[in-house]
């Protein structure tokens, strides 16, 4: 298993590690602040360096079956040996664009509150599927949403125990992807007065920091399933 160090720090942007794993799909180390693939947020890339001046470029990060994280390199290049202590360095505007695009896509959901289909979150255009009639006005959604940016309201990460989810299943607006179970706890996002709902990934820590969006287009993907895509302005 990979400490995943991501998940208390979002802000953290690097770590010293400890190499377990070298293989042709590339390195697992003993903890990490590489965010791996899922959620709809992408896997962090970045770098590992070693030794006096040796550095690999990391790809993508995803998990592997055994509960590790893979930080992925390109075929053929040297890396670092089991054993082997690294610096692990994320590219962090990168990161922090997807932190400031999913924390933006909680407060759609609020301001949409519909069941969530879908969700796609990259640096420079996200969007979010939600189970909904048409009707919905970009300008207007956009108006609500950089009003609840602009009042920089707190956002903040804490876990509970599955059974407190259990008893509260409203919690849950995702219909096509269940918050993870087996380890006992889950982890919850809050923007206090906003949202509240299980997520694993990383976020800013007020609202003001994602800064002005744009709602640029809201596609009709079936009957009742609208696909809203965000910018930031």
């Amino acid at each position: 298993m990979t400490r995943e160090l991501f998940r208390d720090d979002a802000y953290r942007r690097a770590c010293e590690a400890t190499v377990q794993d070298s293989g042709a799909d590339g390195l697992v180390l003993d903890q990490t602040v590489f965010y791996p693939l899922g959620g709809g947020q992408p896997g962090d890339t970045g770098w590992i360096r070693w030794g006096t001046d040796s550095a690999v470029r990391i790809v993508n990060t995803v998990h592997d079956d055994a509960g590790g994280i893979v930080h992925m390199v390109e075929p053929g290049v040297p890396c670092p040996a089991a054993g082997e202590t690294v610096r692990a360095e994320i590219d962090w505007e990168r990161r922090y664009a997807h932190m400031r695009m999913h924390t933006c896509l909680h407060l759609i959901g609020a301001v949409l509150p519909h069941p969530v289909t879908g969700g796609n979150i990259s640096a420079e255009r996200s969007r979010l599927d939600l189970d909904m009639p048409a009707g919905a006005d970009k300008d207007a959604i956009t108006a609500a949403v950089n009003q609840l940016i602009s009042a920089d309201r707190p956002v903040r990460a804490y876990w509970v125990d599955e059974a407190e989810l259990d008893a509260r299943p409203e919690l849950v607006r995702t219909l096509s992807v269940s918050p993870p179970r087996g380890a006992g706890d889950v982890r919850l996002l809050e923007i206090p007065g906003v949202d509240l709902q299980p997520c694993g990934g990383t976020h800013v820590r007020s609202t003001g920091e994602i800064g002005p969006i744009q709602v640029t287009r809201i596609q009709k993907k079936g009957r009742q399933n609208r696909r809203v895509y965000v910018v930031f302005a």
